[in-house]
């Protein structure tokens, strides 16, 4: 209890001011981190830090904060994969990223370097190499896996960048589960056709365990062993459901269950500082918490009470030093971008080391609250809505903010700039995970799939409907926001229900299903024509149903569009025909930004406050209270 109470007394706790504007380029301004991680030691953090065109990679002394080491590889060099291999080295790689979204459209290099920077080397083919174990008890090698045809296990040894094959598996593509010895013993990825498989490692030979169809996902995903190696844990979906924590036998598959949700996948698991005892799993259901499932172990009281100090936070656990001392822990909540903390146990004391974005006030954001919407043919669906701080939550001006992806990714908890902003101008903010949204299992994923244009759109306007009936919303000031699939979102639901929006706001967004089937970077390679072919619908006139671009003659909605003529995930082809089809029907998009050197997504902070700042002039001119105010770049 010591220890919980020196970390209380650091924190700040929220004021209740009514918000004041926040000047735009404060949400969109570079964070101060992207990643932070802990050496085994517990002596040193490897820190990455986003810029508007790359990102820097530093090493900094724990106990002083010193400069040990830093990397700048240029204009539009991104570090990523950043993995501790010992006490003194480090292994990185980079990449090219051409737009905001997380894209990065290839990996460059991979290397190898002392923290100080000296004996820096680079690896070989290293961009292909995926990290499978720092194999702690080895202080010169890693195990990697490649594939190459077929998938491969090697070792690495980080001082000379030279390989030897430990393994290989029947895998198109994937990766190697080892266990505390560094046997290997499962393999799990996947076919050239998108179906998931894994194999299992009996002496040397391979037995498969489990396949799924194409892009659908693998109903058993093996992710770690018992302390003794005697059984396996594998994160396990029952008929596509979420997926949940079991303790089998690796032989006979047999096992109980020891973790589970039941509403979304585990996302997120804890492991004991010798690795070898599985602590927690975490669920972001609503509010992410952490699912304790090793009561006996010293270690996860530690651990169970850090969460309890940081009341109506979200701490996300970023390593443990070998000798369990030392914690590294990013705070975080909806209001709070977040702190970066090291606990000291044998100090009992939590000291303050990096803040995300400390000119972001908290008591000034505003509160997102998980919700649930019953959809009109029974689904229960899943998001959270955001009301402007100082309002009372009834009768607001309301955006829709449906997020991108659409199969994969999901919107959660915690600080996000575009919703804050919106909420910090007087709007509520409804972001959905509508179904194909990530995080809720296989089955939801696929519900998605042919009808990104219909039971999707489905999903978004009775969660509109939703809204209205309780009050928040007032049914004539709603518009619908979204980049990427989004924007796609955007444009087809005012297109589907002409009568419930005021105004739309289509981002980076896909307009033409057939564009992307020819057109985007996503068509150019046998995986992405797959996925595409199973995600859009089988035959043109359905892809044309599902089109904004076939049915512009049915949209009364404002239209505001934004695109970077950059992009090659979705190029600007599909916001050249969108217009042109409206103009053939008389009509035209009140407002289009369009910046030359942009991609998917904007990254420049000021083509992004130029960008805000229309957008928000755009609200306020149709949903936005009476008397609109200017915008405070």
């Amino acid at each position: 209890m010591r220890y919980l109470l020196a970390i209380l007394l650091l924190m700040i706790m929220p004021g209740m001011a009514v918000a004041a504007d926040v000047p735009i380029k404060d949400f969109f301004k570079d964070a101060e981190f992207e990643s932070v991680l802990l050496s085994p030691n517990g002596e040193h953090i490897a820190v990455v830090m986003p810029r508007s065109d790359r990102s820097l990679l530093v090493v900094l002394k724990v106990d002083d904060k010193s400069v040990v080491g830093s990397w700048d590889y240029g204009k539009d060099y991104y570090f990523q994969r950043v993995t501790w291999a010992n006490d003194e080295r480090i292994l990185y790689a980079t990449s090219f990223k051409t737009g905001r979204f997380d894209f990065q459209v290839g990996l460059r290099d991979m290397y190898a370097s002392n923290i100080d920077g000296t004996r820096r080397i680079a690896i070989p083919h290293g961009n292909f190499y995926g990290l499978v174990d720092t194999l702690p008890g080895e202080r010169d090698s890693v195990l990697v896996t490649r594939s190459i045809e077929n998938a491969f296990l090697f070792k690495l040894n980080v001082y000379n960048g030279k390989i030897t094959r430990a393994a290989s598996s029947p895998l198109d593509f994937g990766s190697f589960l080892v266990d505390h010895e560094a046997n290997v013993r499962y393999s799990f990825g996947g076919m050239g056709d998108g179906s998931s498989v894994v194999y299992r490692r009996d002496g040397d030979k391979w037995s498969m365990v489990d396949k799924a169809a194409p892009f659908v996902g693998a109903s058993m995903q093996p992710v770690g062993f018992s302390a003794d190696n005697k059984q396996a844990f594998v994160l396990k979906s029952v008929k596509g459901g979420p997926q949940s924590l079991w303790r089998i036998d690796p032989v006979t598959g047999e096992g109980k269950e020891v973790s589970r949700n039941g509403t979304v996948d585990a996302s997120r698991l804890l492991w004991s500082s010798d690795h070898r005892t599985l602590l927690a799993v975490r669920y972001d259901d609503g509010v992410p918490y952490w699912d304790f499932i090793a009561p006996d172990h010293p270690e996860t009281a530690l651990f169970a009470g850090l969460v309890k100090a940081f009341p109506g936070k979200v701490v996300a656990f970023s390593g443990i030093s070998e000798d369990g001392n030392r914690v590294l822990m990013h705070v975080y909540s909806d209001r709070d971008p977040g702190q970066v903390y090291l606990f000291d146990r044998k100090a009992g004391q939590a000291r303050f080391l990096l803040s995300s974005m400390a000119w972001i006030k908290p008591e000034q954001m505003s509160v997102m609250k998980p919700v649930d919407v019953k959809t009109r043919d029974g689904m229960v669906i899943h998001g959270y809505l955001t009301i402007p701080a100082g309002s009372n939550g009834k009768n607001l001006p309301l955006v829709v903010n449906p997020h991108g992806g659409p199969h994969g990714p999901r919107d959660e908890w915690g600080f996000n700039p575009e919703v804050q902003l919106l909420a910090n101008r007087g709007y509520a903010v409804l972001q959905m995970n509508y179904r194909g949204s990530g995080g809720y299992g296989d089955a939801y994923v696929s519900a998605g799939y042919r009808k990104w244009g219909t039971t999707m759109q489905d999903d978004l306007t009775d969660s509109v409907r939703w809204a209205v009936s309780q009050g928040i919303a007032d049914p004539s000031r709603v518009c619908i926001y979204g980049a990427s699939y989004g924007g796609y979102a955007a444009l087809m639901s005012v297109v589907r229900e002409p009568d419930l929006y005021q105004c739309s706001v289509g981002y980076v967004g896909v307009y033409d299903m057939d564009v992307q089937r020819h057109n985007s970077d996503t068509s150019q390679s046998e995986y992405g024509r797959a996925y595409l072919n199973t995600v859009f619908p089988e035959s043109a006139a359905e892809r044309h149903a599902q089109s904004p671009i076939y049915g512009v003659d049915r949209i009364k909605a404002a239209i505001m569009l934004v695109h970077g003529a950059k992009d090659e995930r979705v190029p600007i082809k599909n916001m050249h025909e969108l217009v042109d089809r409206m103009a053939a029907v008389g009509k035209k998009p009140e407002q289009i930004v369009v910046e030359k050197k942009e991609a998917h997504g904007f990254r420049d902070i000021d083509n992004n406050v130029n960008l805000y700042t229309k957008m928000l002039a755009f609200f306020d001119s149709h949903i936005g209270n009476k008397q609109a105010t200017a915008q405070t770049p």
